[in-house]
């Protein structure tokens, strides 16, 4: 098969090891990330602020870089849930449209396609850890990404997972709603840094950076060494040490 790897803006400009991660472990399957270099941003930002003719420009790139993949895996539910919004974009051009849809169909988030595509849910990753899990918004409720990260965590050797209260809460990031309306999203930030605390986790997993990044900056503001990871880091981290 021929697998792309969507990077997303936010994993490659600031967190790559998260990749990096996704690429070492996919290979131990025998499947080869491509890495188009002409991708792009999803175009999220311009669609959720209003700019469709930038968001169109941007959907269009990325539909030509990722043309002729197979599958294309990203490390964020969000941007790919973003994937699931082009046809709405392209509705009134049916060329374009068509390849919306194809491409939204061949698309999934890094855990969809360790579970539904290869059939994994044991990567053999020990990680002697307390660990609490934050279910993205696009990921969970655009993509329906909710069982496939719990069967793989639930198979890693030696670690503890623990519930985190009110897990379906938004974190407060939202794109560029913390940036207009950053008194509410630092409210909400604060409150789900409160939940994880709770739990007395060693460690924060999830799977999409932009939510990390955001709580990851509260518990560094607060002090808390909790570390946050991406779910791909943590299994590719465990393999390494099993």
């Amino acid at each position: 098969m021929k697998v792309s790897l969507f990077i997303t803006c936010l994993s490659d400009a600031l967190y790559p090891r998260v990749g990096e991660a996704m690429v070492r472990l996919l290979a131990k399957y025998g499947v080869t990330l491509e890495f188009p270099t002409v991708q792009t941003c999803c175009g999220q930002p311009a669609f959720n602020s209003g700019y469709w003719k930038e968001a169109r420009e941007t959907a269009s790139t990325i539909i030509a870089a990722f043309e002729h993949a197979d599958f294309v895996i990203s490390p964020s539910g969000s941007c790919t849930g973003m994937i699931h919004h082009y046809p709405k974009l392209f509705e009134n051009d049916p060329v374009m449209l068509a390849k919306a849809l194809k491409l939204q169909e061949k698309s999934y988030e890094f855990s969809q396609f360790l579970v539904q595509v290869l059939g994994v849910t044991d990567v053999g990753a020990h990680f002697p850890h307390k660990v609490t899990y934050h279910p993205s918004c696009h990921g969970s409720r655009l993509l329906g990404v909710k069982e496939e990260p719990l069967m793989l965590m639930e198979q890693v050797d030696g670690m503890e997972l623990i519930p985190l209260p009110f897990a379906n809460d938004c974190c407060g990031f939202g794109g560029t709603f913390a940036v207009k309306m950053s008194d509410i999203s630092g409210a909400m930030v604060t409150e789900k840094t409160d939940h994880v605390l709770e739990t007395e986790a060693e460690v924060l997993v999830g799977l999409d950076m932009a939510c990390l990044m955001n709580i990851a900056g509260n518990l560094r503001y607060r002090d808390k060494p909790v570390r946050v990871m991406h779910l791909a880091e943590l299994l590719y981290e465990g393999v390494k040490g099993a």
